[in-house]
């Protein structure tokens, strides 16, 4: 079922993730979406939720009252494909600058060693414009995010780390395991969040971006595991 919410107190993404996440813990909700903008709080789940509980699962800060006339049926999807737009257009350049930087004297080592540190490098940028939202929409999915909150503070710094590291092929086997166990981490927490169909956004990006998690972002982690294994060997 789907029960909407007005939530007043919301000033920032920090907010808008705070609230998802503390919703989110709540036995029995499937999945949460805040809408900053809008001022609300849609909760899924397959059975009623009392509100004294939903309001007691929050700062005092926020206020929240159910929302009245609101109509299922009439809500408006926008289709994965718009929303992950922004996801391919950077892919696509990430990729085009690595053929290029390779073309006069192809290697397809030097190409993915690129590839990898480009996408490094241009990620990290997205998460640390705010670096606490992505922080808290990263602890929502990934284990050791989820056990350590401080790992998604500097999570962003161990990107550019790596990105500089495969760029100037410096400690470049290290960077290739450190890459398969950071990526490896995050992909078991994407794949248990599309397995439990939980509509949450993609930390990727970071929250400038706003991108919901779907294979997409599977498929990504999935393509840099598979290349630094097969650089390794």
């Amino acid at each position: 079922m789907k029960s909407i919410y007005e939530v007043s107190g919301m000033t920032c993404n920090g907010c808008k993730l705070s609230v998802e996440d503390k919703l989110s813990s709540l036995q029995g909700v499937d999945s949460v979406q805040v809408d900053l903008t809008q001022g609300e709080a849609t909760i899924y789940s397959k059975n009623h939720i009392s509100f004294s509980l939903i309001t007691n699962s929050l700062p005092s800060k926020y206020k929240i009252k159910k929302k009245e006339n609101f109509q299922d049926n009439k809500t408006i999807k926008v289709s994965k494909i718009k929303q992950l737009k922004p996801l391919f257009i950077i892919i696509a350049y990430i990729s085009i600058t690595s053929i290029l930087l390779n073309v006069n004297n192809w290697d397809s080592t030097n190409a993915m060693l690129d590839f990898m540190g480009l996408f490094y490098i241009i990620f990290s940028f997205f998460k640390i414009l705010d670096i606490k939202g992505f922080s808290l929409s990263f602890r929502m999915y990934d284990p050791l995010a989820k056990k350590i909150s401080t790992y998604g503070y500097i999570y962003p710094f161990i990107e550019i780390l790596l990105g500089l590291m495969f760029l100037t092929r410096i400690e470049v086997n290290m960077a290739l395991l450190i890459t398969i166990f950071i990526l490896g981490i995050t992909s078991i927490g994407v794949t248990q969040t599309l397995l439990n169909k939980k509509t949450i956004d993609c930390a990727c990006l970071g929250t400038t971006l706003k991108l919901p998690m779907t294979e997409a972002t599977f498929i990504e982690n999935a393509i840099m595991i598979i290349m630094a294994i097969i650089l390794l060997t």
